[in-house]
């Protein structure tokens, strides 16, 4: 019988950055959200904010460059 260890496909620093990311994306997504109106007749302008357009978006990219970046790392270097 051999004696291998299976090993996870990445390190426990790859698996926090992941996360970390993937908390980012969902910060972006919850920015991102709202802005609505109840009323199918009543127009809000607060779905063109700074926060919907620019900020949300900005931050949901940073997060899938972060989740990126985790899956690419080498902890082994």
């Amino acid at each position: 019988m051999k004696d291998d260890k299976q090993e996870f496909l990445f390190d426990k620093i790859n698996y926090k950055i992941l996360l970390i990311g993937i908390g980012v994306i969902a910060l972006g997504f919850i920015l991102m959200s709202g802005g609505g109106s109840d009323d199918p007749k009543v127009y809000s302008d607060a779905i063109f904010d700074f926060r919907r357009i620019r900020l949300a978006p900005t931050t949901v990219l940073i997060g899938f460059g972060i989740t990126v970046y985790a899956i690419l790392k080498n902890p082994k270097k």
